[in-house]
């Protein structure tokens, strides 16, 4: 399939980004770079020093809210995206209001209670609906662990046993490959599978 049929048909999807760290900011600048039509983005954080070792933000955006500084990154990659931008800590309530439309939902979300939370929200409110998880990406190497398995509407991808603490901490080059397969995930769901 050529690239301009490519981003004629991902110009009409909507995917959600619950999260915008290491993963949702990554995956989001994937989806935008090959055209997605519209990102619906929500996170309450904002800019750390010692994000910048891994999320898609830049040294004057300290101190910024996550989801306006993505937007406006994301807008100089691709203009003509259309972005929906929540600067709030989701809760089951918000995930239906915001992400009822997308298409596919992607949980980029850093504690497993969050993580629990949206698979259960969206199962119970949208289970038609894809949802792409990413578990499993501290530290370095491994790469031949990294994976997507697939639990009918659910996509995890990562090595889902190396969880991040202070002594394993997520690394841009583990993240940036684990937001991209995940990425790499949507674009399966919205295209078909490739040869």
């Amino acid at each position: 399939m050529k690239f301009e049929k490519i981003k004629s048909i991902l110009s009409t999807k909507n995917v959600g980004i619950a999260g915008c760290g290491g993963l949702g900011s990554n995956c989001a600048v994937a989806l935008a770079r090959v055209g997605i039509g519209k990102l619906v983005l929500a996170d309450f954080d904002i800019i750390e020093e010692s994000n910048l070792n891994r999320q898609y933000f830049f040294y004057d955006q300290i101190g910024k809210p996550k989801v306006f500084s993505l937007k406006e990154n994301i807008l100089r990659i691709n203009p003509s995206i259309k972005i929906e931008e929540y600067n709030i800590k989701l809760s089951e309530k918000e995930i239906v209001d915001l992400y009822k439309n997308c298409d596919v939902i992607v949980e980029a979300f850093d504690k497993a209670e969050m993580k629990e939370m949206i698979v259960e929200t969206v199962q119970t409110f949208f289970p038609e609906k894809y949802l792409v998880c990413g578990v499993g990406l501290a530290g370095w190497g491994g790469n031949d662990l990294i994976r997507t398995e697939r639990f009918g509407n659910l996509f995890i991808v990562g090595d889902q046993l190396n969880e991040t603490n202070e002594d394993d901490p997520p690394l841009a080059p583990r993240v940036g490959i684990v937001a991209n397969m995940m990425a790499n995930v949507v674009l399966e769901i919205l295209l078909g599978k490739d040869k």
